[in-house]
């Protein structure tokens, strides 16, 4: 029988894949993970999420436009390749144009390591200063969290993970 495709990893080195995928048929990703990442943070509500994701802002791209909306959101499908939204809204009200600018994490983030949490946040808020996934836009991802790449394919393995064996980390 043929092994269904790491899809969050396809874009890495067949390598990288097959190294993954023993780990899948040895059924040590979780444990893999949990000895990386033993604990999750504590930003549970969208208050809190608001509160983590400004601080962000406010150390690292302080002189970008203001965050209307910050919440976890939980129709945000992996399955779409996103994990977070930005949003950028241009309204017409009297005679001005306000823009209102969102950021929505996956509710699936409420209960993940705070490293993955700040990998998602890192990349919405890098969307305020660059609209692309250009090199500009993964330099100022990396000014904030200077292992981001890494992160990020940490990220991928995780959503394996819960798409294979579901979640790894208690909910209480």
């Amino acid at each position: 029988m043929a092994k269904a495709p790491l899809k969050y990893l396809s874009a890495y080195a067949p390598s990288l894949q097959a190294q993954v995928q023993s780990m899948i048929d040895e059924q040590r990703l979780g444990q893999f993970i949990l000895n990386k990442y033993p604990s999750t943070h504590d930003f549970r509500n969208d208050s809190a999420l608001r509160e983590y994701v400004v601080g962000l802002k406010n150390r690292y791209i302080k002189k970008s436009a203001p965050l209307n909306k910050i919440v976890y959101d939980n129709k945000i499908h992996v399955v779409n390749n996103a994990l977070g939204l930005h949003s950028y809204v241009s309204r017409v009200q009297g005679g001005k144009t306000k823009s209102k600018n969102e950021i929505r994490i996956g509710a699936l983030f409420i209960n993940a390591p705070e490293p993955f949490l700040n990998m998602i946040a890192v990349h919405e808020l890098a969307h305020l200063k660059e609209k692309e996934h250009n090199k500009a836009f993964y330099k100022l991802c990396q000014h904030m969290q200077p292992d981001y790449h890494q992160i990020e394919f940490d990220v991928r393995l995780y959503l394996t993970q819960l798409e294979l064996y579901g979640e790894i980390y208690d909910s209480t």
